[in-house]
């Protein structure tokens, strides 16, 4: 009997577990698609055109700002939003009195849950305008690479950054586009 009953908490803890790590690395995949679309549009680009899946799978993981920028906010978030649960069982008056006494309204944790996803959402949009903006200062001050083509041609510019079959070269103030595995051997991004 006891065992079963430790049986059944261990495996309801690991599906949890699993659900909340599954969540928590699509949240982190969103924030890496949202903070790399903001360094690129620093330059013109859309990086949508010119990924795949597997790009933005990997997103947070290719910049450590990135993922560690994502797992401390979604763990600050998380920790706000319980600490506000408890706040409102363990003292209701100054709760309540906090709140104008909206609390005791029907709708009012509708709107407190949409309250702290807006404020999340609007805190990810102006941390990715900055982070774009921080790192794209940062990869102009760089030096400039030189790529061979098949055909010995050199090409410099400043490497903006890479997807699996495009690398972006920031040359005298012009971003060209070098698909990695076709004939072609650049285009200019407007």
């Amino acid at each position: 009997m006891k065992e079963g009953l430790i049986k059944d908490a261990y495996e309801a803890i690991i599906k949890e577990i699993q659900t909340v790590i599954t969540i928590c690395y699509l949240l982190t995949v969103g924030i890496g698609m949202l903070f790399n679309y903001q360094l690129y549009s620093e330059f013109g680009i859309n990086i949508f055109d010119y990924s795949d899946v597997f790009d933005f799978l990997i997103a947070p993981f290719a910049d450590f700002k990135i993922l560690l920028f994502s797992l401390a906010s979604i763990g600050i978030s998380s920790i706000l939003l319980q600490m506000d649960v408890v706040w409102k069982r363990k003292f209701p008056v100054s709760y309540s009195r906090s709140n104008f006494g909206w609390d005791k309204k029907p709708w009012f944790n509708r709107y407190r849950y949409f309250a702290f996803g807006f404020l999340f959402i609007t805190y990810l949009f102006l941390s990715a305008d900055s982070y774009g903006s921080y790192v794209s200062n940062q990869i102009k001050e760089q030096s400039p690479i030189e790529i061979r083509f098949a055909d010995n041609e050199i090409k410099t510019g400043i490497l903006i950054g890479n997807t699996a079959k495009v690398m972006f070269l920031l040359n005298d103030g012009k971003v060209t586009a070098i698909p990695v595995t076709s004939m072609v051997k650049e285009f200019e991004v407007k």
